[in-house]
Parts: structure tokens; C-alpha cells; sequence
């Protein structure tokens, strides 16, 4: 004969197994202290101005009248 299990314990096990994947999936992506976001955000901005700075014309501004005709 076969060894006896107990499904209780297994269902448990596996649910513990489980959420412990997902708690570190969750702290890898939203476990960031306040300093490294921080940091990231002011790596963007920098990163933003570079480009900007780059370009070689200024986008086109959009023009209110193309797209709002109304007639009275």
C-alpha cells in the first residue's frame, strides 16, 4: 500500500507555498524605500531635460481651431 496523505496539510502547504511566491513578487515590485524612489524619479527628470535639450525644433503646438468647429 501507498503512504497515507493527509490533503489538509498539503492544500495548506501549498497555499503557504503560494503566497509566499506572491509576497515576493510584490516586494521585488512596490518594496522600494523612499530614497530609491526618490533617486529613480530625479534619474528621469535629468534624463527628460537631456532630451529635451537635444532637440533640434520644438514640437508643434496644437491648434484650437482645427478641431473645435461649432456652428451658432
Amino acid at each position: 500500500m501507498g503512504k497515507v496523505v493527509n490533503l489538509n496539510k498539503f492544500r495548506k502547504r501549498k497555499a503557504e507555498a503560494e503566497a509566499a511566491k506572491r509576497a515576493d513578487t510584490n516586494s521585488r515590485l512596490h518594496g522600494r524605500t523612499k530614497a530609491e524612489r526618490s533617486r529613480e524619479a530625479l534619474e528621469k527628470q535629468t534624463l527628460a531635460a537631456k532630451v529635451d535639450g537635444a532637440r533640434l525644433e520644438s514640437a508643434p503646438a496644437p491648434s484650437d481651431d482645427a478641431g473645435s468647429k461649432t456652428d451658432p
